[in-house]
């Protein structure tokens, strides 16, 4: 007797239920009206796919097992049949391992029943209809072809007739998948006489040169299923084929109980972090050099969306990075909220028209005065949340298009799973373990083989950019890089007044306090020394950065920088509205070495010479106390461009505006200072452009994956919540299952009921009104005359629109006939 797995479900206990829920969460979203819904969902295409996802490649063989060794009659395998096709293989595995791997399968709910009693869940098939890479068999495909495989002797004589050509086709569809297409032709039988024209193939025993694959399909070894729904040209190999084709390896091929080992030994921890954290310091200043590059010369945004190639390479080659670092750099950054966009005039902007600009945020200042772990920690977490791909940069899109940094082509809503995955292959072995790229693809590929082939690429791309941020060391998961995969209680308590979570008030996460004690202490101090280089020996703090970039023009970085001090930095800093005793007292304050007579001298006199000229509006005047020097400024054929003439002894006017006149006289080498009406000097801080602050789009990992960590006691109460749903619904079932006409007013129905509605509606063609709740919870109703119900969903049109709905069946509360 066949127990249905509504019955199945049933007859579990509550903390059954309550586990089987745990591992399928998305079947309780929403919470299924009673059991009969709870099975119908349990069936769909989508949950199936998801149960089928998580589970490694073992697993997955084992289940592949139980879907070949099913009864034809009763529809069901056991587990001593599971047994002997696993045991059938070169390396068996252990008999304790293959009913481990079915008690799994059933705690996913998609095996069920006794051990001499195993059914499959519904859907499976329909995911993958080709288990374990086998076709379907000869009865299903071709009378013809299954007369042959009937025939074992006769089978294996045909196959070792074979051509040559012929045998590597059947080789590589018995790897799988057991289905191929062949070019237009290949399968049509050449005229007659033709076969006497071909010229003989001397690999065959020199029968004339043909198709190979016409000649498997005229011996029955392949079959043409152009009919059966599939392309044209479309051939498949039976199962019994397959099945005598892998005798050698068995039916389900390498069978490994465990993942593959990883040849490389442990680095040393140590060595690991302090190759992390000297990575992760590096990328943190060239991010911010290339945001102050930004902010000195913003990027122009294209029409169709990012930033042009000519933007990348000149922002890559002024930081000396190449271009997927700085590509990887921008998306980042991007990702934190580090930068924005504005009108070319300067005008924030939220939509388009125009030309924009992408500059640094209002929030790259409020990043900028963290501390380097605080500062490190949100770029890493922005990488690892984003839904972007930096790896696809350079390449080409559908259209032949090169796809550019910032652009919609680079967005890849499966890039967060792609580095979770990766980086949880690196956290799950032993730590300071360093796999190969090679290693961690084929680690992957066992752990979850459905999810992992096909990306590859991107993850490859996914360690590569590890390394880049500093996330891994040495190839092995640093100490901090774990506990920021693990840690998303800082990104969860951020709110939208503070993107960056850098109040005072938040508290470092332990990927932070962790960096911190492996970065060196920042400084506030640096050495002077003669030729007016000054050495930073270590991290500066935010407040002696400032300073520096004031006072200093940069000159190098690394873990001492380098700036060195000139007239024009001098000046820069006198234009701020420092003062010469200003000056002297930063050196001796910051300098753990005496300060150069030199660089008194320099300040001295560029402050001696510093606003000895006053600027102002005629166009613009030129006024000083020191008549000689307006003679000289008058006399100096490099300023012939602005026209000057005397006004005064002492004041010059022209006809151009106060800045160009400030530029020109800079340029010559004189120090003017621009002062207002009332003949006070103007000393103003150069101003920097900013986008508005940012919210970044993501705050943690969102892997739909996942196992939640729903905890017992609400578990238990859904269950409870099922149970009600279930008793109400055998207590309906009293009632007549079709209501009519007005009798529908305020009518309930239980979901088999509804079901059964839908049934009738379906043989009698007629319309129905289907009650349902859509994807955010709310309630609905459509007039509507269904067409099919399968695989869990219902097909139905909706006569007044002439378009065609699909209904997921757990979703459906109610139905009634129309009048």
């Amino acid at each position: 007797m066949t127990t249905s797995l509504a019955d199945h479900l049933r007859g579990l206990p509550d903390q059954s239920l309550a586990a089987l829920l745990q591992q399928r969460p998305d079947l309780v979203v929403p919470v299924p009206a009673d059991v009969s819904a709870l099975a119908i969902r349990a069936q769909s295409r989508v949950s199936v796919a998801r149960a089928l996802d998580s589970l490694d490649r073992f697993t997955l063989q084992v289940l592949d097992a139980a879907r070949l060794t099913q009864d034809a009659s009763t529809g069901a395998s056991s587990i001593d049949a599971i047994l002997a096709m696993t045991t059938a293989s070169a390396r068996p595995p252990a008999a304790t391992a293959v009913r481990a791997a079915v008690q799994q399968l059933r705690s996913r709910l998609l095996l069920y029943g006794p051990d001499e009693r195993l059914h499959l869940i519904g859907g499976i098939d329909e995911i993958s209809p080709y288990p374990a890479g086998l076709g379907r068999p000869a009865a299903e495909l071709d009378a013809r072809a299954a007369a042959v495989c009937d025939d074992s002797a006769k089978l294996r004589r045909t196959l070792l007739s074979a051509p040559p050509s012929a045998r590597a086709i059947l080789d590589r569809l018995a790897a799988g998948p057991p289905v191929g297409s062949v070019p237009p032709g290949a399968l049509q039988a050449p005229p007659i006489g033709a076969e006497d024209a071909l010229p003989p193939d001397p690999t065959n025993g020199g029968t004339p040169t043909g198709s190979p694959v016409r000649w498997l399909v005229d011996h029955r070894l392949l079959v043409s299923i152009a009919n059966g729904g599939s392309a044209p040209g479309t051939v498949e190999l039976p199962r019994e084929v397959g099945l005598l084709l892998r005798r050698d390896t068995g039916p389900l091929g390498p069978m490994p109980t465990d993942p593959p080992p990883v040849s490389a030994a442990p680095r040393e921890p140590k060595a690991v972090d302090s190759a992390g954290a000297g990575q992760a310091m590096e990328v943190v200043r060239q991010a911010e050099a290339l945001l102050e590059q930004l902010a000195v010369e913003p990027a122009s945004v294209l029409r169709s969306g990012g930033l042009g190639v000519r933007d990348l390479r000149r922002l890559a080659r002024a930081l000396g990075l190449d271009e997927p670092t700085a590509a990887l750099l921008l998306e980042a950054s991007h990702a934190t909220g580090l930068t924005g966009e504005l009108e070319a005039h300067g005008a924030a902007t939220t939509r388009p028209g125009g030309e924009q600009q992408v500059v640094p945020s209002a929030g790259y200042e409020v990043w900028r005065a963290g501390s380097l772990a605080q500062r490190w920690e949100q770029l890493a977490r922005a990488w690892l949340t984003m839904t972007r791909q930096p790896g696809l940069i350079g390449q080409r899109d559908d259209r032949d298009r090169p796809i550019t940094v910032l652009s919609p082509e680079a967005e890849r809503a499966g890039a967060p799973i792609a580095r979770q995955a990766a980086l949880s292959v690196l956290a799950d072995l032993e730590p300071a373990s360093a796999p190969t790229p090679n290693e961690v693809l084929d680690l992957l590929d066992w752990r979850a083989p459905r999810r992992s082939r096909g990306r590859e690429a991107a993850h490859r791309e996914v360690l590569a950019e590890a390394a880049t941020l500093g996330v891994t060391g040495l190839g092995a998961l640093t100490s901090y890089g774990r506990l920021l995969l693990g840690d998303t209680t800082p990104g969860e308590q951020r709110g939208v007044d503070d993107p960056l979570g850098l109040r005072g008030d938040t508290e470092p996460s332990t990927a932070v306090r962790a960096l911190d004690g492996l970065l060196p202490a920042p400084v506030d101090h640096f050495l002077v020394q003669a030729d007016l280089t000054v050495v930073v020996p270590g991290p500066a703090d935010p407040t002696l950065t400032a300073e520096l970039d004031v006072v200093a023009e940069h000159e190098s970085a690394g873990g001492a920088s380098v700036h060195r001090v000139t007239p024009a930095s001098v000046r820069r800093a006198l234009d701020a509205g420092y003062s010469a005793d200003d000056l002297h007292g930063l050196f001796t304050r910051r300098s753990r070495t005496p300060v150069p007579q030199g660089l008194t001298y320099l300040v001295d006199d560029t402050a001696r010479r510093h606003g000895g000229l006053r600027v102002g509006a005629t166009g613009a005047y030129l006024r000083s106390d020191d008549e000689a020097l307006l003679g000289e400024v008058l006399a100096d054929r490099r300023l012939e461009a602005l026209v000057l003439r005397r006004l005064a002894p002492t004041v010059l006017v022209t006809p151009c505006q106060v800045n160009r006149m400030l530029v020109t006289l800079r340029e010559a080498g004189y120090a003017p200072v621009p002062e207002d009406a009332t003949g006070a000097a103007v000393l103003t801080r150069p101003r920097s452009r900013r986008a508005p602050a940012r919210v970044p789009a993501a705050t943690r990992i969102l892997d739909p994956l996942a196992v939640p960590k729903l905890p017992m006691p609400r578990l238990l109460g859904m269950v409870e919540q099922i149970r009600r749903g279930e008793a109400a619904a055998r207590a309906a079932r009293r009632a007549p299952a079709v209501v009519r006409g007005q009798e529908a007013a305020g009518a309930v129905h239980s979901h088999t009921d509804a079901l059964a509605v839908l049934q009738q509606a379906v043989r009698d063609k007629v319309l129905v009104w289907v009650g349902y709740v859509d994807a955010h919870g709310a309630t609905a109703s459509r007039l509507v005359r269904p067409v099919s119900i399968g695989a869990g969903y219902l097909r139905a049109e909706d006569e007044r629109t002439e378009m065609l709905h699909t209904f997921a069946l757990h979703r459906i509360a109610a139905a009634v006939l129309a009048d």
